[in-house]
């Protein structure tokens, strides 16, 4: 797009991306009358509507329910295609935001230039987002490796396939290839898989893992990637397969922004450097989602899209708090949490815990793999009356996705713990496990009671 497509070269507030921080930003801005530009390098939607959280979980909905893998990439395209023309560069004109699909680089203070053209504002957030990291493993540059962001144009499915990294992407993916019907290994180099995530947590997932037929080698590192896709392990061994997958973390994307020019730090990450109000090191310049370092969630980086705007426009900033995000990984069972693991909470908070094999709903379902962990602790003034305040909460079931609203809403609202238990939830239901473990604060049910925080519980 040229800049004359563009209605002048003054705006308000300009928004650097098009994933989901500079769209919630774009839309923010424009909803408070502000004259708003979004620049983007790529189509709008970014890493989760083409390379991530839509064309992810569609192939894993595929998985489950036994689709042909010719079938599921069909659909993935699209139900990208569905989505993208929602929040591409039509939909959004039409909503009153300007786009200039290209790279934008500042040029000093309060300018950029895109592709030529140059574009002033009295402020600005940097959204450009994230991309995969790759692990300086010998060879692996030479070798024809996958990422999320090539791993969904395969053509045909992998006979074979070694997925470097036991993290929520590698997971989610190694648990799909293998049930459309691939061979798959599963490399970590820690100790277990989703290591940040509670400890039960990743033993269900590596249990299932196990039962579904994925070779899990935990406790190990790729020393070598050799011709034919044959890569040498820690210890000795071999692996080898028709395709390789690299899910090991995500790296800011900062490059050729000119970001010194407009005096916006970066630290040891190379992530963009802001404060609570996710304000950058430059005056009216603020950053949100992937480049700024926080939560790699694409509903995190909406939320923070939307604050960065309000903030850089408004006159009272509002504080960026996360502790009641909720963040999922969407295994089968799909593993849930938020806030605080019990490895982080105070000494005198109480645990509650629920196996799914008490959930009457899970027993219909045959779903009995996982469970529910809530941890209270005490609130101000009142300390541990009404059960105390929810802390955090960890939520490992078919449905856990769904589930760990409710704790997320008791957490964002501040509510006693209690409310949870005293709460009519319908019967059978899934959402009955947050109730009954929750009702574990005031009484025993069947033995179970809550009990206080393990130390060194990692």
């Amino acid at each position: 797009m040229s800049a004359a497509d563009v209605n002048g070269g003054d705006y308000d507030l300009i928004v650097l991306g098009g994933g989901a921080a500079g769209l919630g930003a774009a839309r923010a801005a424009v909803a408070r009358g502000a004259r708003t530009l979004l620049v983007s390098d790529g189509e709008p939607g970014g890493d989760c509507t083409f390379t991530g959280c839509v064309p992810s979980k569609t192939l894993i909905e595929s998985a489950r329910s036994d689709t042909p893998y010719d079938v599921a990439a069909r659909r993935i395209r699209e139900v990208v295609a569905q989505i993208a023309a929602t929040e591409d560069a039509p939909a959004l004109r039409s909503e009153g935001i300007d786009v200039d699909l290209g790279r934008a680089r500042f040029v000093g203070s309060g300018r950029v230039v895109v592709d030529g053209a140059t574009y002033a504002a009295r402020r600005f957030v940097i959204a450009t987002g994230s991309t995969p990291a790759v692990p300086p493993i010998p060879g692996l540059a030479e070798s024809p490796y996958l990422t999320n962001e090539t791993v969904f144009d395969e053509p045909a499915l992998p006979g074979s396939l070694v997925v470097l990294g036991g993290g929520a992407i590698g997971c989610e993916l190694a648990q799909a290839f293998r049930r459309l019907g691939s061979e798959v290994t599963l490399i970590e180099a820690a100790d277990r898989l989703l290591p940040q995530e509670e400890p039960e947590a990743s033993q269900v997932v590596a249990e299932v893992f196990g039962r579904e037929g994925i070779d899990v080698r935990m406790s190990t590192s790729v020393v070598k990637v050799g011709p034919g896709l044959r890569l040498s392990l820690s210890g000795g061994s071999v692996v080898a397969a028709e395709r390789l997958l690299v899910t090991v973390g995500r790296e800011p994307c900062t490059a050729d922004l000119g970001l010194d020019a407009a005096g916006v730090g970066v630290d040891e990450r190379g992530c963009v450097r802001t404060d609570r109000h996710l304000a950058t090191t430059a005056r009216g310049i603020y950053a949100a989602g992937d480049v700024a370092g926080r939560l790699q969630l694409t509903h995190a980086a909406f939320a923070m899209g939307r604050l960065a705007a309000a903030n850089a426009l408004g006159r009272v900033p509002s504080t960026y708090r996360e502790d009641a995000i909720p963040w999922v990984t969407f295994t089968d069972p799909e593993v849930a949490r938020v806030g605080i693991s019990e490895a982080d909470a105070p000494s005198e908070s109480r645990v509650a815990e629920l196996p799914m094999t008490a959930v009457d709903r899970a027993l219909t379902a045959d779903a009995t793999d996982g469970f529910v962990k809530l941890i209270a602790g005490r609130r101000r003034v009142v300390g541990a009356m009404g059960g105390g305040k929810v802390l955090g909460a960890t939520i490992v079931a078919a449905r856990a996705g769904e589930l760990i609203h409710e704790p997320a809403l008791a957490m964002a609202t501040g509510m006693f713990t209690g409310r949870l238990a005293a709460t009519t939830h319908a019967y059978p239901t899934w959402s009955s496990a947050v109730q009954l473990a929750a009702a574990q604060f005031f009484m025993t049910i069947d033995g179970r009671s809550a009990r206080t925080v393990r130390r060194g519980h990692r």
